[in-house]
């Protein structure tokens, strides 16, 4: 699949958007460069909750259904929830018959015939992402159960991809050990190969910088950045503890553990930046995520077309040496901020 260099996202689509206000993000981002769209079964968030869960991938459905004839315009990735998320299969872990409830369920809301890329949220075992990296501690995993569920469930995709329900699969909140694990056995048994992995990154949040950043290198998986303006953090907006109404902090107070007097600092060391080069910090964030080695797509939220516009005004910034020094000096002096 060749996807664009930004992705949009659409958690916000059925809490903080309408479904009309979707729709337009659709088509201005289709009309912009943009051909790639994230969503997740569990999707809106801000807030979470059962009533709401799946009206996303339905909004994006009756957009597909209105627009059939440009199915072929846009590559859908969606996700299936894992182990722990109650709101979604009373907290059910991914194995053969999750995912094929779940993806059956994908393709009513979607309203597709298949799901160009078929993402895993989280693994079964656990992942440090969302902030709990600081209390990660997997010596209580089980290695076996572990690879025998890796084994299960390539199997199950497989066979929906010989179905034609799905086109490719990724990863998304794993580590280096669980990607590895993942290629190791599709090679092994002739298995489908996971062709992408989902994680945060950005100025804010660098945990992919060394291990799973090498295998990427070698191993040819790239990086979907979720995140990439922290929760909004880097636009600026919420400095000197400001929420703007309707905004994710109007919902979600502490941005899910990221309001840190460390990174209230941090983030002021990059705006500080952007506004020495006269940038936009949105357009200087997502642009310097864009030009890493191990970046596929990022994926930004818009709750607005006038958000939209800036962010795809920016598609074809270039950061030049000047800044990166300055970003590189921000990070080593505020490293860890959340």
């Amino acid at each position: 699949l060749n996807v664009s260099a930004y992705c949009l996202g659409s958690m916000t689509w059925g809490t903080q958007n309408p479904e009309s206000e979707a729709h337009e993000q659709i088509d201005y981002a289709l009309a912009n460069g943009v051909n790639f769209i994230d969503t997740a079964e569990m999707y809106p968030t801000n807030p979470l909750s059962k009533e709401t869960q799946g009206d996303t991938e339905r909004i994006i459905g009756t957009w597909l259904a209105k627009n059939s004839s440009r199915r072929h315009e846009a590559i859908i990735a969606t996700k299936v929830s894992g182990q722990g998320y109650a709101n979604v299969r009373e907290g059910a872990a991914i194995c053969r018959k999750t995912i094929t409830e779940a993806l059956n369920n994908s393709l009513r809301s979607l309203q597709t015939d298949y799901i160009d890329l078929y993402q895993l949220h989280w693994p079964n075992r656990g992942s440090y992402m969302f902030r709990q990296n600081w209390h990660y501690d997997p010596s209580g995993q089980n290695t076996q159960q572990a690879l025998e569920e890796m084994f299960e469930i390539l199997n199950t995709l497989n066979e929906f991809i010989s179905e034609g329900k799905i086109r490719h699969i990724g990863l998304s909140n794993e580590t280096a050990w669980g990607v590895m694990q993942w290629l190791r056995i599709a090679e092994q048994y002739s298995l489908p190969r996971m062709m992408s992995l989902q994680n945060e990154y950005s100025l804010l949040c660098r945990l992919y910088d060394t291990d799973l950043a090498e295998v990427s290198h070698h191993e040819k998986i790239g990086l979907l950045a979720y995140s990439p303006l922290a929760a909004g953090m880097l636009s600026g907006k919420y400095q000197g503890d400001t929420t703007p109404p309707n905004s994710r902090r109007s919902i979600v107070p502490d941005l899910s553990g990221r309001t840190t007097d460390r990174a209230w600092k941090a983030t002021d060391a990059y705006l500080q930046i952007a506004k020495k080069h006269d940038l936009h910090p949105v357009q200087m964030a997502l642009a310097w995520c864009a030009a890493l080695p191990f970046m596929t797509s990022v994926i930004f939220g818009a709750t607005s077309i006038a958000q939209l516009e800036i962010i795809l005004d920016g598609q074809d910034l270039q950061l030049d040496n000047a800044v990166l020094e300055d970003i590189a000096k921000a990070h080593k002096e505020n490293p860890m901020p959340f």
